[in-house]
């Protein structure tokens, strides 16, 4: 079996990228004790979770594009339906269902 050099690239950048984690992951874990943090940087860690979420919905639900500004779809539609539902039931598989049938109506109705 012959390895080309794409091959032997890919496998160099999964293995550095799998030790980077490791090594940042358990260096928090073993040292975190002993370092002590502020009240101030320790408040902020409370928001790392819901800044997180917020990166990765927001962009999917209002793409933006360069030339024609933000695409408003189905997905932000359903975005938005599910926001209330969620607020009155406190359900995840309702707002899922709710999202769901919300987003393939929408396509469905508009072919």
């Amino acid at each position: 079996m012959t390895q080309t050099p794409e091959l032997l690239y890919a496998l160099a950048v999964i293995g550095a990228m799998a030790v980077s984690t490791v090594i940042t992951r358990c260096g928090f874990l073993l040292f975190g004790d002993r370092i002590p943090l502020s009240p101030s940087v320790r408040q902020a860690l409370r928001y790392a979770p819901v800044a997180a979420l917020t990166a990765i919905i927001v962009p999917e639900l209002a793409p933006w594009h360069p030339e024609a500004g933000p695409v408003l779809d189905w997905r932000m539609a359903a975005g938005l339906a599910v926001i209330p539902v969620f607020l009155r039931t406190r359900s995840i598989t309702l707002s899922m269902v709710v999202g769901m049938a919300v987003l393939w109506g929408g396509r469905w109705l508009t072919g």
